[in-house]
């Protein structure tokens, strides 16, 4: 009995016309953003912190985190940015016990980065 010996080895041009064969997409489309109307910036994720901090019950770590897709320690840092930048955090406990911030007022003046 005889061993067939099969062929396994492809070219690599025909390895490479195989990757391509799914469909190109127009440029943007499958994103999963919807678009931005032209009239309106669109907010940035700061923006976004902020106004959940200015709800009247504040917002949790695990909140923010939820909300804008981050991890418990980018979260944090987002708001030693904030306070950084000025604005105002309240730290205060919940019924519950959960830890949860708010800002309390309008940005105040803040000292240049540089001139420390």
């Amino acid at each position: 009995m005889a061993k067939i010996k099969s062929s396994t080895k492809v070219s690599a041009a025909a390895a490479k016309s195989r990757r391509r064969t799914g469909a190109k997409m127009p440029a943007g489309a499958g994103s999963g953003n919807p678009p931005v109307a032209a009239d309106r910036p669109a907010e940035t994720k700061q923006a976004h912190v902020v106004r959940m901090l200015q709800r009247d019950g504040g917002a949790s770590v695990t909140e923010l985190a939820a909300a804008m897709g981050w991890l418990p320690h980018t979260t944090r840092a987002a708001l030693t940015r904030l306070r950084q930048n000025g604005h105002e955090l309240v730290k205060d406990k919940r019924d519950t016990g959960e830890t949860f911030y708010r800002i309390v007022n309008a940005v105040r003046p803040t000292r240049s980065r540089k001139a420390a």
